[in-house]
């Protein structure tokens, strides 16, 4: 199986599905603002959501493997990207020393039960010099927002998070002493996730409605749920210009942190 093109059947949900959401819009321009130009390098991405990241880093050029916990997302991004896409458990990975140029963990820390030891595992992973870019919830004790996602549904273990989110410090404990971050920075402010809220609380209402298409990440929107719920999707659509209004008004909240989290380091 070769790789879907940029205009290939299965690739077209994803891309139209990532042309909606400005969330992942914004998760990927924060990814691709740090990540090394990928020609004639060897990548990784872990944690690419329903595959939609995993597909538009492949675009960009390099070789790249993708991977995840949750079986149904795995096949999700196979249905995206076709080879190379690998189940992982948060342990010990199936890549060799040395494997990877740059390696792109997005939304994943959170989700395992050990993180310093797959810190030590990217260590291992990661060729000296090379890049690891992470992205992971923000901690943001008291968060009004947060308690109102906890009071309809939304809660950590919805998400599968084993913890809610990381502090810059924290992230740089982890990785010490194998990496050393060079730049970071917060995103996706309070209008951007109440609009998230929103959407996540309308797609739990219909898994509730029908049962058996959960994953163990919450949120993981595949091929199959765009078929299954076509209209839920063309409103969306006819809403999007709404949507990316109200997103933009965090720029009126320049003064407080985000989220989100994303940082860059290299291996030492």
């Amino acid at each position: 199986m070769t790789t879907p093109g940029t205009n290939s059947p299965e690739a077209a949900w994803g891309i139209a599905l990532f042309n909606k959401s400005v969330l992942k819009q914004a998760k990927f321009s924060q990814i691709v603002a740090r990540l090394d130009d990928p020609a004639g390098k060897r990548g990784l991405d872990i944690g690419g959501d329903n595959g939609v990241i995993s597909y538009l880093l492949r675009q960009r050029g390099g070789r790249w493997h993708s991977a995840d916990l949750d079986e149904r997302t795995v096949r999700s991004i196979q249905q995206l990207v076709g080879t190379d896409v690998h189940q992982i458990d948060g342990g010990v990975t199936p890549f060799e020393d040395g494997a990877f140029d740059q390696i792109v963990i997005v939304d994943f820390l959170e989700h395992i039960p050990d993180d310093r030891a797959f810190a030590q595992e990217l260590a291992r992973i990661t060729r000296p010099g090379g890049q690891v870019i992470i992205n992971v919830p923000h901690l943001k004790p008291g968060s009004m927002l947060n308690r109102l996602r906890h009071a309809i549904g939304l809660t950590d273990e919805w998400h599968g998070h084993l913890r809610p989110g990381y502090t810059l410090e924290g992230l740089r404990q982890l990785l010490a002493p194998a990496f050393l971050i060079e730049e970071s920075a917060t995103y996706s402010g309070a209008f951007s996730e109440l609009i998230d809220t929103a959407l996540n609380g309308l797609y739990l209402r219909l898994q509730r409605q029908n049962a058996g298409g959960r994953s163990s990440k919450g949120t993981v929107i595949t091929e199959g749920d765009v078929r299954k719920h076509r209209k839920q999707f063309m409103l969306l659509s006819a809403l999007y210009p709404l949507i990316w209004g109200v997103a933009k008004l965090d720029a009126l909240l320049f003064f407080t942190p985000g989220y989100k989290l994303i940082l860059s380091a290299r291996r030492r």
